[in-house]
């Protein structure tokens, strides 16, 4: 996979991309980073690439032509026009589903705004889709970009060790990671779960299935709509709920 950051700030982009899992990642191969800078596309001998916004208001905003000018510099490079994502605060919020269909492209295109963001002239020419990663705003796209395209590497063949990396991993399979531990077994009087000292391979995986459930219906109970659960998982959780509410409800009548 071929993943580029169209930016301003493209020494940002290049140092995490180069760091860590992913750039040991990018040095065997597994996947191919490229950063561009959108100043260097600009028409001006200042190297202006932002401008007022019609109509005023606060900030100022990328100008079309550069951006345009180093996305079709980028389509001429690659043979054909890659797909576009502007990281914006109006997209889509990213998912876990989302990046492994992101992972099938072999060739994804990051479009980082900055300041009050881009002429939308861009965004009706040029972008695929927009993407946010939460309900927030940050100064720029780097950030987000950044976020977009290390979960989409972990999804690539070869960048990790196995898919089971990946696989048992929170919101993977619409539940949430079971707990963890390491060595001490006990450690400043608290011990771990004897499930996982025992060797028993099936055990372990039927204390960590449980584990997710609980995780999942505790923290992220909108989670469980789309999960794939087993009637086992189903009738677990029923147990969990008719449990929580005589907990419940003993409660209240003692504070009666």
């Amino acid at each position: 996979m071929r993943i580029d950051f169209l930016t301003l700030f493209p020494d940002m982009c290049e140092a995490v991309m180069s760091a860590s899992i992913i750039g040991r990642a990018r040095k065997k191969g597994a996947v191919e980073i490229h950063c561009h800078q959108i100043r260097d596309f600009a028409y001006d001998k200042h190297n202006r690439v932002d401008d007022a916004p019609f109509g005023g208001g606060m900030g100022m905003l990328l100008m079309a032509e550069p951006i345009a000018l180093c996305i079709d510099d980028l389509i001429e490079k690659l043979g054909e026009k890659p797909h576009l994502i502007y990281m914006s605060p109006q997209g889509q919020t990213l998912t876990q589903q989302r990046v492994r269909e992101l992972a099938e492209y072999p060739n994804l295109a990051l479009l980082c705004g900055h300041y009050e963001g881009i002429d939308e002239r861009i965004i009706d020419r040029y972008v695929d889709e927009e993407i946010s990663i939460g309900d927030y705003v940050v100064t720029g796209g780097e950030l987000p970009a950044l976020v977009l395209a290390d979960s989409v590497c972990r999804m690539i063949d070869g960048v990790l060790s196995s898919e089971e990396c990946f696989r048992e991993e929170s919101h993977f399979h619409s539940l949430l990671e079971y707990p963890q531990y390491t060595r001490p077994a006990v450690w400043r009087g608290m011990k771990i779960p004897e499930e996982l000292v025992t060797g028993h391979h099936e055990n372990v995986r039927k204390w960590r299935r449980k584990q997710s459930l609980i995780r999942t219906a505790l923290k992220r109970p909108d989670l469980l709509e789309a999960a794939e659960l087993t009637e086992d998982d189903r009738k677990f959780l029923s147990d969990l709920r008719e449990k929580s509410e005589n907990t419940e409800k003993e409660t209240d009548s003692a504070q009666d």
